[in-house]
C-alpha cells in the first residue's frame, strides 16, 4: 500500500489487493484493514474453504466486492452465489452471511 500525499489531492494506493493476503491458512477467516478514515473504512476479508461469517448485522451501510473464488451469498431472505466481480450494497441492519466454497477474498467497505 503506497499512502501518498502530496499538496492536494491525497489518496493512497494499493497495487494489489490479492497481494495484501498472500496465504490464507486452512479452517480460518483472516482480515487486514486497508484504509481507514471519517467517511470510509476498507477491509480485506480472506475465507478458507467451507468457512463462514453466520447470519449478523452492521450498524453501517456497507459495500462487498469479491475479488477470488465462490461464495454463497446471504443478504437478507435472498440467497446467490458470489464469485469474482460480484457487488453489493448493503443498508444499515441488514441481515447477511457469507459461505466460502473455495479459497475468498473479499473487500468490505463500510459507510458512514
Amino acid at each position: 500500500m503506497t499512502p501518498h500525499n502530496e499538496t492536494n489531492p491525497t489518496y493512497s494506493l494499493v497495487d494489489d489487493l490479492v497481494d495484501l493476503l498472500p496465504e490464507i491458512p486452512e479452517d480460518t477467516i483472516v482480515s487486514r484493514s486497508v484504509y481507514q478514515d471519517e467517511k470510509l473504512k476498507a477491509i480485506l476479508f480472506g475465507f478458507a474453504p467451507g468457512q463462514e461469517l453466520s447470519e449478523h448485522t452492521s450498524a453501517r451501510p456497507a459495500i462487498l466486492h469479491f475479488i477470488k473464488g465462490d461464495a454463497e451469498l446471504t443478504l437478507g431472505r435472498d440467497s446467490s452465489i458470489a464469485g469474482p466481480g460480484t457487488w453489493a450494497y448493503m443498508e444499515a441492519h441488514l441481515p447477511h452471511s457469507i459461505l466460502a466454497k473455495t479459497e475468498v477474498m473479499m473487500l468490505l467497505l463500510m459507510l458512514p
